[in-house]
């Protein structure tokens, strides 16, 4: 059916009066600046788009925001993420680093090389159809919000038109055209779910943007799961399988990429590791289907929320660079680059990994709190020279507090704000941190500004102070820097610790084994009180040793299977310090070395840990070691 423009009087009327028309600009030489509400507003009636829907469809691709007209992923532009037929520059998650991705001390260190993508193909190009229905540049729409808008309803007509269904006011009856637009029925579903329960923010650029809620609307449809795979209902995934295959027949300890396991009935699943790809989602599936490279668990796709499966969750991926992680944990990547994360990390993502993550934590009871839902920069090193190496992803754009509103467990105070212990909290439409490094060519400077969800950390209560020192990350001296990629002096959303200080508008937390400082005024506070088990050295001890890995006693492991020595991390836990205690573990080691299943076997021993916040990542001190006390 050939699709009909809207005619020039109605083009000129609705979207030059977003800011961007010259027709109207003649008319009027100085109009008044519209909002990003007027402009879906003035974007549905040129089109006769349902606004409601044009929001919702907006949201879950991109938030609302503009990115500052940068590209996505997978090539999208702006609020309503029109594509232009292109795909970024890809690396591959583990390129560029120190980390092995096994953090196994008993094997040899696992550095695979990503191998060349196959058969990449190309992205969509609605940009570009987006051009032909409405008349716009290229170039405009993928920097003018307004008119991408507009050519995101332009597109969505298209769409219903080819059905052959009417332009309707009714959103229910745009159903088929949101499954064109998004790519699958549960993106459409999501989109209906939005319209349900609405939604409001303010975008990357200072716009308040709201969408009424429409609690009757009913729902429409929803994804058919692969039959191999093991997700919820209704979120469509995908099964592409990892390999595991042996690569010499004459060693068999050479193979790839995963290693089979019995979970949970051999061992617990205690965490969902999150990560993010640094690279395209092709590529990521190239990778993973690689058998000299690595696997982990899912990939979901950045643009619609795609979910693919590599590995049932009985098997262990070589994903997180801690095996005694790697052993009790389920890998999920995300398609998306760390220092483009605010831009692209989108609504439909974090939904369907949110949906993802409720469905695995209540298979395996799973406890959904910062402790357990861990990003890839919260696991710890195993040895002291490991943890330089270590990944710093999906890094300091991560949306915490709303991927936890997702997962139906929000994060907020359960405590006054004079508890001895702090959950941080900020903002993070508005904590806006100087990062640096986004840039490859010119590292040192300044990264688009974006809201984020983690806090800058001092040696004193002052906005002059430097910045607390890692001496692991950074040895010898432990300087940190702004750098995005720069965890070490920094805490992050959701994340639990004890104060040790309190002065006008600063709060002190022990980290690392100092005392380190964030601005938190009783305005705008970054952080809330919490209530929980905090862990100090017993009474006696000058210091106590942190691990990375709460490994069994020698005592526990069987004549075959050599003993996995505890090295304990450079850091000190000194008398008189304090760390939010997240669990207690038993000493537990996954030996499997070779191909053959049959060597392989769990050793549990008596020894006891307990979890701990002790910077930026998680790590883990001796029971005996430590006594607790209650904090509220």
């Amino acid at each position: 059916m050939r699709v009909r423009r809207p005619t020039l009087v109605a083009v000129t009327v609705a979207l030059a009066g977003l800011g961007t028309g010259q027709a109207y600009a003649a008319q009027q030489p100085s109009p008044a600046p519209i909002t990003r509400q007027q402009a879906f507003a003035g974007a549905a009636k040129a089109y006769r788009v349902p606004e409601k829907l044009l929001l919702a469809v907006s949201y879950l691709e991109s938030r609302w925001d503009a990115n500052q007209g940068r590209p996505s992923v997978s090539a999208g532009y702006g609020p309503m993420h029109l594509t232009d037929g292109t795909l970024t520059p890809s690396g591959e998650h583990f390129s560029g680093g120190a980390e092995d991705p096994r953090g196994d001390t008993s094997r040899p260190a696992l550095h695979p090389k990503a191998v060349a993508a196959k058969g990449q193909p190309a992205g969509g190009q609605t940009l570009q159809e987006a051009a032909r229905l409405t008349g716009a540049t290229a170039g405009r729409l993928r920097a003018d919000p307004a008119a991408n808008i507009g050519g995101g309803a332009a597109l969505l007509a298209s769409y219903q038109r080819d059905l052959g269904r009417p332009l309707s006011a009714d959103p229910a009856a745009w159903y088929q055209a949101a499954v064109r637009y998004g790519g699958s029925a549960w993106f459409a579903g999501q989109v209906y779910d939005v319209l349900r329960s609405g939604a409001s923010r303010t975008t990357d650029d200072g716009q308040s943007v709201t969408l009424a809620a429409t609690p009757g609307l009913r729902a429409a449809g929803a994804g058919a799961n692969d039959a191999e795979t093991e997700c919820p209902p209704g979120l469509g995934c995908e099964w592409i399988p990892a390999p595991y295959e042996q690569l010499d027949p004459a060693d068999p300890t050479a193979y790839g990429n995963h290693d089979l396991g019995n979970r949970p009935k051999s061992q617990k699943i205690r965490f969902i590791v999150i990560h993010d790809t640094e690279g395209s989602y092709p590529v990521t599936l190239n990778l993973v289907q690689d058998p000299t490279y690595l696997a982990w668990n899912y990939t979901v796709r950045s643009a619609d929320g795609h979910v693919a499966q590599h590995l049932k969750a009985k098997d262990v991926g070589w994903q997180a660079g801690n095996w005694y992680i790697n052993s009790k944990s389920i890998g999920i990547e995300h398609e998306g680059f760390l220092a483009q994360g605010g831009s692209w990390y989108t609504e439909a993502m974090y939904r369907s990994s949110s949906q993802l993550v409720r469905y695995l934590t209540r298979k395996y009871d799973i406890p959904v709190d910062r402790a357990h839902i861990l990003g890839h920069d919260n696991v710890p090193g195993i040895t002291p020279a490991g943890v330089q190496g270590m990944h710093e992803d999906p890094g300091p754009y991560w949306d915490w507090a709303h991927y936890f509103d997702l997962l139906r467990r929000p994060l907020h105070a359960t405590a006054g704000p004079r508890s001895g212990l702090v959950k941080i909290l900020p903002d993070y439409d508005k904590n806006v941190v100087p990062y640096t490094g986004c840039d490859d060519a010119n590292p040192s400077a300044a990264c688009p500004a974006h809201g984020g969800g983690s806090i800058m950390l001092r040696t004193a209560p002052s906005a002059d102070a430097p910045l607390v020192k890692d001496i692991g990350k950074h040895p010898p001296n432990g300087d940190a820097t702004m750098s995005v990629y720069d965890h070490s002096a920094r805490a992050a959303t959701g994340q639990t610790f004890a104060v040790a200080g309190r002065q006008g508008d600063w709060t002190s937390i022990w980290y690392l084994g100092q005392q380190a400082w964030f601005y938190n005024p009783k305005g705008r506070p970054v952080a809330v009180g919490a209530r929980g088990l905090v862990a100090t050295p017993k009474p006696g001890l000058a210091s106590v040793p942190v691990y990375g890995r709460a490994y069994p006693e020698p005592e526990a492991y069987p004549a075959n299977i050599p003993v996995q020595t505890l090295a304990p991390m450079q850091y000190t836990f000194a008398a008189g310090q304090s760390y939010s205690v997240a669990d207690e573990v038993r000493g537990e080691y996954d030996y499997s070395n070779t191909f053959d299943v049959s060597t392989h076997a769990i050793v549990s021993g008596k020894l006891r840990y307990y979890e701990l916040q002790f910077g930026h990542r998680v790590y883990f001190v001796k029971t005996g070691d430590v006594v607790l006390k209650h904090v509220s």
